[in-house]
Protein backbone atom coordinates (compact mmCIF):
# COMPACT_ATOMS: atom_id res chain seq x y z
CA UNK A 1 0.00 0.00 0.00
CA UNK A 2 1.74 3.12 -0.75
CA UNK A 3 0.21 7.01 0.60
CA UNK A 4 0.58 9.95 -0.95
CA UNK A 5 0.01 13.27 0.50
CA UNK A 6 -1.92 16.52 -0.76
CA UNK A 7 -2.83 19.33 0.81
CA UNK A 8 -5.96 18.09 2.63
CA UNK A 9 -3.72 15.15 4.43
CA UNK A 10 -2.77 11.93 3.43
CA UNK A 11 -4.81 10.04 1.19
CA UNK A 12 -4.43 6.48 0.00
CA UNK A 13 -2.85 5.82 -3.34
CA UNK A 14 -5.05 4.29 -6.10
CA UNK A 15 -7.97 3.63 -3.45
CA UNK A 16 -8.76 0.40 -4.31
CA UNK A 17 -7.53 -1.16 -0.88
CA UNK A 18 -10.07 0.99 0.65
CA UNK A 19 -13.40 -0.10 -1.89
CA UNK A 20 -12.39 -3.91 -1.38
CA UNK A 21 -12.63 -3.06 2.54
CA UNK A 22 -15.94 -1.38 2.27
CA UNK A 23 -17.30 -4.36 -0.28
CA UNK A 24 -16.21 -6.94 2.10
CA UNK A 25 -18.09 -4.81 4.74
CA UNK A 26 -21.32 -4.43 2.71
CA UNK A 27 -20.82 -8.28 2.01
CA UNK A 28 -20.70 -9.84 5.33
CA UNK A 29 -23.71 -7.36 6.04
CA UNK A 30 -25.73 -8.89 3.04
CA UNK A 31 -25.12 -12.12 3.73
CA UNK A 32 -25.69 -11.51 7.79
CA UNK A 33 -29.63 -10.09 6.12
CA UNK A 34 -30.22 -12.90 4.25
CA UNK A 35 -28.98 -15.97 6.36
CA UNK A 36 -31.86 -13.90 9.00
CA UNK A 37 -34.27 -13.67 5.83
CA UNK A 38 -33.96 -17.63 5.54
CA UNK A 39 -33.87 -18.08 9.78
CA UNK A 40 -37.63 -15.94 9.76
CA UNK A 41 -38.97 -17.37 6.96
CA UNK A 42 -38.01 -20.94 8.77
CA UNK A 43 -39.51 -19.73 11.79
CA UNK A 44 -43.04 -18.22 10.18
CA UNK A 45 -43.63 -22.06 7.83
CA UNK A 46 -47.44 -22.20 7.56
CA UNK A 47 -49.02 -24.50 10.41
CA UNK A 48 -51.97 -25.56 8.61
CA UNK A 49 -51.65 -27.95 5.63
CA UNK A 50 -54.36 -30.22 3.88
CA UNK A 51 -52.97 -33.18 5.44
CA UNK A 52 -53.00 -32.04 8.63
CA UNK A 53 -56.00 -29.61 8.61
CA UNK A 54 -58.11 -32.31 10.62
CA UNK A 55 -56.11 -32.36 13.54
CA UNK A 56 -55.68 -28.46 13.96
CA UNK A 57 -58.78 -26.73 12.90
CA UNK A 58 -62.03 -27.63 13.90
CA UNK A 59 -65.48 -28.50 11.48
CA UNK A 60 -67.38 -25.94 10.85
CA UNK A 61 -70.70 -26.69 12.47
CA UNK A 62 -72.61 -24.20 10.34
CA UNK A 63 -72.45 -20.18 9.86
CA UNK A 64 -72.21 -19.71 13.98
CA UNK A 65 -69.41 -22.41 15.41
CA UNK A 66 -69.93 -21.18 19.00
CA UNK A 67 -67.41 -23.83 20.80
CA UNK A 68 -67.19 -21.99 24.07
CA UNK A 69 -71.03 -21.39 24.45
CA UNK A 70 -70.68 -17.88 24.98
CA UNK A 71 -74.07 -17.18 23.05
CA UNK A 72 -77.25 -18.60 24.53
CA UNK A 73 -79.38 -20.98 22.22
CA UNK A 74 -81.93 -18.71 21.26
CA UNK A 75 -78.78 -15.70 20.29
CA UNK A 76 -76.92 -18.64 17.93
CA UNK A 77 -80.09 -19.38 16.33
CA UNK A 78 -81.13 -15.65 15.82
CA UNK A 79 -77.07 -14.97 14.64
CA UNK A 80 -77.06 -17.95 12.70
CA UNK A 81 -80.36 -17.13 10.58
CA UNK A 82 -79.57 -13.31 10.37
CA UNK A 83 -75.94 -14.47 8.89
CA UNK A 84 -77.93 -17.39 6.18
CA UNK A 85 -80.40 -13.91 5.16
CA UNK A 86 -77.52 -12.00 4.32
CA UNK A 87 -75.37 -14.69 2.64
CA UNK A 88 -78.27 -15.49 0.18
CA UNK A 89 -79.05 -11.91 -0.38
CA UNK A 90 -75.52 -11.19 -1.21
CA UNK A 91 -73.38 -14.48 -1.65
CA UNK A 92 -71.24 -12.94 0.67
CA UNK A 93 -70.39 -15.15 3.65
CA UNK A 94 -69.55 -14.62 7.17
CA UNK A 95 -68.65 -17.09 9.74
CA UNK A 96 -68.54 -16.93 13.35
CA UNK A 97 -66.07 -18.66 15.67
CA UNK A 98 -65.63 -19.19 19.29
CA UNK A 99 -62.58 -21.04 21.19
CA UNK A 100 -60.80 -21.52 24.39
CA UNK A 101 -57.69 -22.30 22.52
CA UNK A 102 -55.98 -21.48 19.27
CA UNK A 103 -53.31 -24.30 19.90
CA UNK A 104 -50.63 -24.93 18.03
CA UNK A 105 -50.75 -21.32 16.64
CA UNK A 106 -49.43 -18.62 18.39
CA UNK A 107 -51.17 -15.55 16.45
CA UNK A 108 -55.24 -15.23 16.35
CA UNK A 109 -54.63 -14.08 12.57
CA UNK A 110 -52.87 -16.42 11.25
CA UNK A 111 -55.32 -19.24 13.23
CA UNK A 112 -58.42 -17.07 11.85
CA UNK A 113 -56.70 -17.04 7.77
CA UNK A 114 -56.16 -21.17 7.99
CA UNK A 115 -59.59 -21.90 9.57
CA UNK A 116 -61.04 -19.48 6.42
CA UNK A 117 -59.50 -21.35 4.10
CA UNK A 118 -59.44 -24.53 5.41
CA UNK A 119 -63.37 -24.08 5.59
CA UNK A 120 -63.80 -22.16 2.16
CA UNK A 121 -65.58 -19.42 3.47
CA UNK A 122 -67.45 -17.26 0.52
CA UNK A 123 -67.46 -18.02 -2.65
CA UNK A 124 -64.60 -19.86 -5.01
CA UNK A 125 -65.59 -17.02 -7.65
CA UNK A 126 -65.43 -13.74 -5.42
CA UNK A 127 -63.30 -14.85 -2.70
CA UNK A 128 -66.06 -13.13 -0.20
CA UNK A 129 -65.78 -14.87 3.20
CA UNK A 130 -65.18 -13.09 6.08
CA UNK A 131 -64.07 -15.19 9.55
CA UNK A 132 -64.86 -13.60 13.40
CA UNK A 133 -62.50 -15.53 15.72
CA UNK A 134 -63.20 -15.05 19.29
CA UNK A 135 -60.98 -16.52 21.73
CA UNK A 136 -62.45 -16.20 24.68
CA UNK A 137 -59.48 -17.24 26.75
CA UNK A 138 -57.00 -14.94 25.76
CA UNK A 139 -59.95 -12.47 25.04
CA UNK A 140 -58.89 -11.69 21.40
CA UNK A 141 -60.76 -11.16 18.77
CA UNK A 142 -59.95 -10.94 15.07
CA UNK A 143 -61.63 -10.74 11.68
CA UNK A 144 -59.86 -12.17 8.53
CA UNK A 145 -61.68 -11.44 5.01
CA UNK A 146 -60.98 -13.26 1.95
CA UNK A 147 -59.31 -11.47 -1.07
CA UNK A 148 -62.52 -10.43 -2.58
CA UNK A 149 -63.99 -9.11 0.61
CA UNK A 150 -60.60 -7.46 1.11
CA UNK A 151 -60.90 -4.88 -1.29
CA UNK A 152 -63.92 -3.94 0.54
CA UNK A 153 -63.06 -4.59 4.22
CA UNK A 154 -59.56 -3.31 4.83
CA UNK A 155 -58.13 -4.26 7.78
CA UNK A 156 -57.99 -0.59 9.37
CA UNK A 157 -61.65 -0.87 8.55
CA UNK A 158 -61.99 -3.79 10.41
CA UNK A 159 -60.01 -3.63 13.25
CA UNK A 160 -61.72 0.11 13.81
CA UNK A 161 -64.89 -1.79 13.78
CA UNK A 162 -63.21 -3.99 16.50
CA UNK A 163 -61.72 -1.17 18.65
CA UNK A 164 -65.00 0.97 18.61
CA UNK A 165 -67.96 -1.25 17.90
CA UNK A 166 -67.56 -4.49 19.35
CA UNK A 167 -65.22 -3.96 22.46
CA UNK A 168 -66.64 -1.91 24.11
CA UNK A 169 -69.57 -4.18 24.23
CA UNK A 170 -67.27 -7.17 25.11
CA UNK A 171 -65.70 -5.15 28.05
CA UNK A 172 -68.91 -5.30 29.72
CA UNK A 173 -69.35 -9.07 28.59
CA UNK A 174 -71.95 -8.49 26.12
CA UNK A 175 -70.97 -10.58 23.70
CA UNK A 176 -73.77 -10.97 21.78
CA UNK A 177 -74.85 -7.20 21.71
CA UNK A 178 -70.99 -6.21 20.40
CA UNK A 179 -70.80 -8.80 17.87
CA UNK A 180 -74.14 -7.93 16.32
CA UNK A 181 -73.43 -4.22 16.55
CA UNK A 182 -70.32 -4.97 14.37
CA UNK A 183 -71.79 -7.34 12.20
CA UNK A 184 -74.59 -4.36 11.36
CA UNK A 185 -71.65 -1.54 10.62
CA UNK A 186 -69.85 -4.17 8.12
CA UNK A 187 -73.04 -5.30 6.29
CA UNK A 188 -73.95 -1.71 6.31
CA UNK A 189 -70.59 -1.09 4.84
CA UNK A 190 -70.10 -4.13 2.85
CA UNK A 191 -73.15 -3.54 1.23
CA UNK A 192 -72.81 0.55 0.14
CA UNK A 193 -69.42 -0.28 -1.30
CA UNK A 194 -70.45 -3.06 -3.54
CA UNK A 195 -73.41 -1.38 -5.39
Amino acid sequence: MHFSKNGNGILIGSGKPIMKFIFAILLVGFTFIQCSKITSNENTKKIYTIENAESLLPKPIGLVNDFTYTFTQGQRAELEKFLRDYSKRTTNQIVIVTVDEIQPYTNINDYATDLGNYWGVGTAEKNNGLVIVLNMKSREIRISSGYGAGKVLSDEFLKKIIDEEIIPYFKQNNFYEGLMKGLNKIIEHWDKTSL
